[in-house]
């Protein structure tokens, strides 16, 4: 079985900021990571590969130093990374981004098994997983919580609804997109981090996978960012202390003007 995993570098949320400038997120001394729905994503493959075996690899399309993430999941338990890396690829938007990812895995062999993080922290799109189904012609299932059971000819997993969850069987091919709920993500071994240390890292540009240029990049891409900007401040807050009764009290002696 070949499963791939699609594994994006994100700025770490706790230090994003914005450029007042061009009204994007600046990323310039700001520490990148692995994008975490993408490591719950990881785990699910490499428990599936423990379970009944199977080939995993990891593809991340980004700049050179995404090459970080690839080898960090090579530590976790994948088996190789493919970086997808050209600067014909800067500002794609998801419709671009998928159909980017849709010609690496093809020009890989395609895949039996395809996960995907639910969605990066960075855009919050949650489209990338599903258009990348779209554009290799595959079933996909979103918002996976739970793999119940897995063999050589089909998956059993729990998506998660607003009332609960659906239990839902398929056979292969397949995409997945995963919650958070699925599993904690295992933390490299040694030995894994010596592995990746030595790995070989592939990298695949746009001439590589075969990408019509007028599909990838801003000019494949049909949706730009105008402009970002952080929330208003909501005006003044109060914080209450005391007892319960107190601060009940409290409360009431504020919203009372509003009342009246």
């Amino acid at each position: 079985m070949k499963i791939v995993v699609c594994i994006k570098q994100v700025p770490d949320a706790k230090d994003v900021k914005l450029d007042p400038v061009t009204n994007t997120l600046a990323r310039e001394g700001v520490e990148s990571i692995m994008n975490p729905y993408d490591q719950h994503a990881l785990e699910a493959a490499v428990s599936i590969k423990d379970t009944i075996g199977a080939t995993v690899t990891a593809i991340s399309m980004g700049p050179p130093q995404a090459e970080a993430v690839l080898r960090q999941a090579i530590s976790c338990g994948a088996d190789n990374g493919v970086l997808i890396s050209d600067r014909s690829f800067a500002g794609s938007d998801t419709w671009a981004t998928s159909y980017t990812l849709a010609r690496a895995v093809e020009k890989l062999g395609g895949a039996d098994l395809i996960i995907c993080g639910k969605q990066a922290i960075d855009g919050d799109t949650a489209q990338v997983g599903p258009g990348l189904a779209m554009r290799l012609d595959i079933p996909y299932a979103t918002c996976i919580q739970k793999i119940r059971s897995a063999d050589e000819s089909s998956i059993v997993m729990e998506r998660m609804m607003d009332d609960g969850y659906d239990v839902l069987k398929s056979g292969y091919p397949l995409l997945l997109t995963v919650v958070k709920d699925i599993n904690q993500p295992r933390v490299p071994s040694l030995k894994g981090k010596m592995r990746a240390k030595k790995a070989q890292i592939q990298v695949l540009s746009a001439a590589d996978i075969g990408a019509d240029p007028a599909s990838i990049g801003l000019p494949g891409s049909p949706t730009q960012v105008v402009k970002v900007f952080p929330p208003e401040p909501r005006g003044e807050r109060a914080i209450l202390e005391g007892t319960v009764d107190q601060q009940v009290e409290q409360l009431v002696e504020k919203i009372r003007p509003y009342l009246i």
